[in-house]
């Protein structure tokens, strides 16, 4: 008696059950990695519950460039795509068809999510060099859906998986219209969701700072906002912290909304190994030379333009291109590759970093309010009492 023939299978539905409870799990996670993706871009206030550190950390997964594809960010895809599972298996309950039918099928769509997966994953070590935890969940969801496309198949079907998938498109294509309406508005959702699906992982620039007062203070910090304010927020930034994008931006837009009440007053934290001693391995490379820049820009009157470049550039995943930093601001090449070398302008931001050091600063964004030092956000309360 051979082996396959002693093997006596569990009854279909049990297989079919453990298939469907894998998908829901994984359209659960996707829902959730959903959620927290645009939470992350729109919520100023928000932390993920498994930000746990530097390579554990969904929020840095979510705010890469990598998580979009195709104008569609990664875990729509997921829901889309588990969706588009889920509606494969009800058939597989029908009572009219045979065990045999729908696995092979599932078998190579599960095995392209799991091939993906994979490039995911490679994108998290090699270039992201940190790791979202529920992302992993659907890699394994996505592996453990093809082992048991593969095992019902194994199980319930005595043919080759090319015979199974020749028979599974056959039986699909005789499937009435009705039936496959389903399947049918898959592309229709897709084609829809890249055109019309706002962007809102594109943070917008801060208002022209043109009509608003700004200035230098007489300590050589750039400020802008009220000359005489009820509020005055010191800032501490790193050009390639997204945080510190999403909460500058967000700070000069509450400037913009009250330019006599509040002021803002810039300083340079990067967190770049190379100039902050706190940081003793290789991490935002090149924030350093970005804040270099900056301090070049300032007592030019262009800060506010340089500075605004420079976070538009990073957020684009890119290292400082100083031609396109003069191409934009009016610099010429030659006194912005000056500028990196600079004593005075590397004398100015070691004084910054040394500041935020004094303050108890470990990592940015951070901010300073009558003596306060606030690490990652600015309490609500804070501002809303400086705006009654």
């Amino acid at each position: 008696m051979s082996r396959k023939s002693q093997i006596i299978p569990f009854p279909y539905y049990v297989y079919c059950g453990t298939a469907g409870v894998l998908v829901f799990v994984g359209l659960f996670t996707s829902v959730y990695l959903s959620i927290s993706h645009y939470r992350v871009f729109t919520d100023m206030s928000y932390k993920s519950f498994c930000a746990l550190s530097k390579a554990i950390n969904c929020d840095t997964v979510s705010q890469s460039p990598y998580s979009i594809l195709l104008n569609i960010p990664l875990p729509i895809w997921g829901v889309m795509g588990y969706l588009f599972l889920m509606g494969l298996l009800v058939f597989s309950f029908k009572k009219e068809i045979s065990n045999e039918r729908i696995w092979a099928l599932l078998f190579w769509i599960s095995l392209f999510y799991s091939a993906y997966s994979i490039v995911l994953a490679l994108i998290s070590t090699y270039v992201i060099h940190s790791y979202c935890i529920m992302c992993i969940v659907t890699y394994g969801v996505n592996f453990a859906i093809v082992w048991f496309a593969w095992l019902i198949r194994k199980r319930f079907s005595s043919h080759s998986l090319i015979e199974d998938t020749q028979k599974d498109l056959v039986f699909l294509r005789h499937e009435p219209l009705k039936n496959m309406a389903w399947f049918l508005l898959f592309p229709v959702v897709i084609i829809l969701a890249m055109g019309f699906l706002p962007p809102y992982w594109k943070l917008e620039p801060p208002p022209s700072a043109s009509h608003i007062p700004s200035g230098i203070t007489a300590d050589g910090h750039p400020w802008i906002g009220a000359e005489n304010p009820v509020l005055e927020i010191t800032e501490y930034t790193d050009y390639q912290c997204f945080q510190c994008k999403k909460m500058h931006f967000y700070l000069r837009q509450l400037i913009a909304n009250y330019p006599e009440k509040i002021r803002l007053v810039h300083r340079h934290f990067p967190m770049d190994h190379q100039f902050n001693p706190m940081v003793t391995e290789p991490f935002h490379s090149s924030s350093g030379q970005m804040a270099l820049m900056a301090i070049y820009a300032a007592p030019k009157n262009k800060f506010w333009l340089m500075n605004d470049l420079l976070f538009e550039m990073a957020g684009k995943g890119e290292q400082i291109k100083l031609k396109n930093l003069a191409k934009n601001t009016g610099f010429s090449l030659n006194d912005l590759n000056k500028a990196l070398n600079a004593p005075a302008i590397r004398r100015q931001l070691i004084l910054d970093i040394a500041a935020g050091i004094r303050h108890g600063i470990t990592g940015t964004p951070a901010y300073v309010i009558d003596g306060t030092l606030h690490q990652g956000q600015i309490p609500p309360d804070v501002i809303s009492k400086a705006l009654r």
